[in-house]
């Protein structure tokens, strides 16, 4: 079993607005921290099937993941993988679940993370961060919301 993490917040947009936003690898360079790159991999709108290298700023060196759309169920789904043994993290894969519910022109955002695939002392490794990166993937939504709401 993986590492499983979750956590909410409200946006205060509707809906639809929330969901392309989560989808939008362009104006990622507006809020994700860190960001150095986003270099997709296929043309045309994001899909199921899409592909990206994200690259990041992480502790003074430059990291690059590769990620891919597993699944959309616009608007209230979104599910991304992170196949760590494609980028700097060399092992592991991770799933980043986005369910929108949306009420009174606002939308709550769950975001359910997995981590998985990690063994021997990256298993343990990743145990003792779990929290740190669950605070990271916070971060970037809270970045996100706050980039939303004010457009």
């Amino acid at each position: 079993m993986g590492i499983r993490f979750e956590f909410k917040r409200t946006i205060h947009v509707p809906i639809e607005k929330a969901y392309i936003g989560l989808l939008d690898l362009d104006s990622a360079k507006h809020w994700m921290h860190g960001l150095v790159r986003m270099e997709r991999l296929n043309d045309g709108p994001v899909c199921v099937g899409s592909e990206w290298r994200e690259t990041r700023k992480m502790f003074g060196k430059e990291a690059t993941e590769h990620f891919e759309v597993i699944e959309l169920n616009e608007p209230d789904k979104i599910v991304l993988r992170c196949d760590g043994t494609k980028g700097t993290t060399g092992k592991g894969e991770f799933v980043f679940t986005y369910i929108l519910t949306s009420s009174d022109n606002q939308t709550e955002v769950t975001m359910n993370g997995e981590i998985n695939e990690l063994t021997g002392l990256a298993k343990f490794i990743g145990k003792m961060v779990a929290g740190t990166f669950k605070k990271a993937c916070e971060k970037d939504l809270d970045a996100l919301k706050v980039y939303l709401e004010s457009e």
